[in-house]
């Protein structure tokens, strides 16, 4: 096995921010200067670099060599005064008090959620015993669910149904292939077996989540990117509580991925009344800006609040041979579950090094194996992956050239064969990074404007853009030769979106391959997973596997 790599590189913007806050807060607070307070606001800016929102304060021998570190020492300056200091510390954490406070806000509003709902229902029946499918083809005695909405559902899929008809927060979670997206279906059918009237919308937070939770529930309901559902207006939403949602009903899909801020926009602009079901996967990556909600409530003293309004499924329905049992090891090696059965997140920067973890699963491999696992010599693209690639792109440009807005009869296989394949690095940059890659496969052009990439090329949307109807990590395929005058991006769900190439001047990068981070929400035929020199992330590699739906191949330096 490789030895252990090198950590990411941090962005080139940290430094100055931690110098000037370093500088600039003691001396705007009044608070007395220190080489110790100095190191913690360093690690606290590094920390939310990393979207986390404390760190832990120093061990008790600390403050023997620095006595202004002690905790009692800390929380008397300025720095962490109740209620305007920037800091706030909590336990043994020490946290940026903005953060701190949302935090707080967010995890309140969520369990005040968890209160019945004000209905007049007989008791539900007792659940079936514990991985026994109940026989629900008659209707359940004592229940407020129908036959149609629970027929051959398991017991947690049950409780789950009927958790949506008795609470207005509901945490449905698993792992990939347990059925989330099936239990919101009969979820969503027994509350409008209930009140046909009901309301329901479906969101994600990206456009591809989006995309795919629309076509699972059969495109049956309004389904959209939450900025697009709060109505983003750049730096602020049109939705909030005087100007709520007009819904009754809410199902926010990939919720692992959905930030603090985020969470707190939508819990403003959703209606009292209205039930909210939060569906998610806590074992893939936390959200690239600051504050993992979900992560925040497999806490034990969360899951307890939440009581039966939080379920977790166990039981596999999709077999996905090797890709299910490494990415079962991933999850399975970090601490134990949570409270109330909920998933423990994969072994990340805790020094527990994932690959070691999974090497034997990894040697095992055979070659019917549905994962493939190879070694190549680091510090070069491997050719077999180039090859793919270029490949890919000639199968795109193909179909594109028989596709075009005035007759778009193949923009569904032009879209599809995008989707045959995700090729997915941990970083932008470096020997085996996704800007490497593109350069390979473009050349020159890669860094060039979009009018000068090839035909069939898959283009990244980097930003939100409501107005065109794109979300940031949404993946358009270019349609039209570099010298056309109708050359267009074709973006599409349940029906193409075509977009002009100038309406995405500053807010486009080819897509040829993507960093994992960008792939969440995304899946593939195929993935191909190269890790590079970058330090091996347990949660990153549980994510980037589980993007396929048939087949995956893990390449790492030898």
């Amino acid at each position: 096995m490789a030895p252990r790599r090198r950590q990411r590189e941090q962005p080139a913007w940290l430094a100055p921010l931690q110098s000037a806050l370093v500088e600039a807060l003691p001396r705007l607070y009044g608070a007395t200067a220190s080489p110790g307070v100095a190191a913690l606001i360093a690690d606290l800016v590094t920390a939310l670099e990393q979207g986390r929102l404390s760190i832990p304060l120093p061990p008790e021998l600390a403050p023997e060599l620095a006595p202004e570190l002690a905790a009692d020492a800390l929380a008397a300056t300025a720095l962490c005064r109740d209620p305007d200091g920037p800091l706030v510390i909590e336990a043994d954490q020490l946290s940026w008090r903005r953060w701190h406070d949302l935090r707080e806000s967010v995890l309140s509003a969520l369990l005040e959620r968890v209160r019945p709902l004000d209905i007049a229902e007989p008791t539900p029946a007792p659940l079936a015993p514990a991985g026994h499918a109940r026989d629900t083809t008659a209707p359940i005695p004592g229940s407020s669910v129908g036959p149609t909405a629970t027929a051959t559902l398991d017991a947690r899929q049950y409780q789950a149904v009927e958790a949506v008809q008795t609470h207005r927060l509901v945490l449905l979670q698993g792992g990939p292939g347990t059925g989330k997206t099936s239990t919101v279906a009969r979820m969503l059918a027994a509350a409008l077996e209930r009140d046909p009237a009901t309301r329901v919308q479906l969101a994600a937070p990206t456009g591809k989540a989006a995309a795919r939770l629309r076509a699972a529930t059969g495109g049956r309901h309004p389904c959209g990117t939450l900025h697009r559902l709060l109505e983003s207006r750049g730096d602020h939403f049109a939705r909030n509580r005087h100007h709520p949602l007009p819904l009754d009903l809410l199902v926010v899909d990939e919720v692992s991925m959905v930030d603090l801020a985020l969470m707190a926009a939508l819990l403003e602009a959703l209606p009292a009344s209205a039930r909210l079901v939060l569906v998610g996967d806590p074992a893939q990556l936390p959200p690239i800006a600051p504050g993992a909600v979900l992560l925040d409530l497999q806490e034990p003293d969360l899951q307890a609040c939440l009581g039966d309004a939080a379920i977790t499924l166990t039981t596999t329905y999709r077999n996905n041979g090797a890709i299910a049992a490494v990415a079962t090891a991933l999850r399975d090696a970090a601490a134990p579950p949570t409270h109330g059965g909920g998933i423990a997140p994969p072994a990340s920067g805790s020094g527990v090094a994932p690959l070691p973890l999974i090497q034997p699963l990894l040697e095992g491999l055979g070659p019917n194996d549905n994962l493939a696992w190879r070694q190549e010599i680091g510090g070069r693209l491997p050719a077999g992956v180039l090859t793919r690639l270029r490949s890919q792109l000639g199968a795109l440009a193909e179909k594109a050239a028989r596709c075009r807005p005035a007759a778009p009869d193949g923009w569904q296989a032009l879209l599809a064969e995008r989707d045959s394949l995700l090729v997915l690095s941990p970083v932008r940059r470096g020997p085996w990074g996704v800007d490497a890659i593109h350069r390979a496969v473009l050349g020159e052009t890669a860094s060039g404007p979009a009018a000068s990439w090839p035909e069939g090329l898959p283009v990244l949307c980097t930003r939100n853009l409501p107005e065109l109807g794109l979300a940031n990590g949404d993946v358009g395929v270019l349609v039209g030769r570099a010298d056309s005058d109708d050359r267009q991006i074709l973006f599409g769900g349940e029906k193409p979106l075509w977009v002009h190439p100038a309406q995405l001047a500053g807010a486009a990068e080819p897509a040829l391959a993507l960093t994992v981070h960008k792939a969440q929400g995304s899946e593939a035929a195929e993935v191909i997973v190269l890790l590079g020199d970058a330090e091996p992330d347990g949660r990153l590699l549980y994510t980037a596997l589980t993007r396929a739906r048939d087949r995956a191949e893990l390449i790492t330096p030898s």
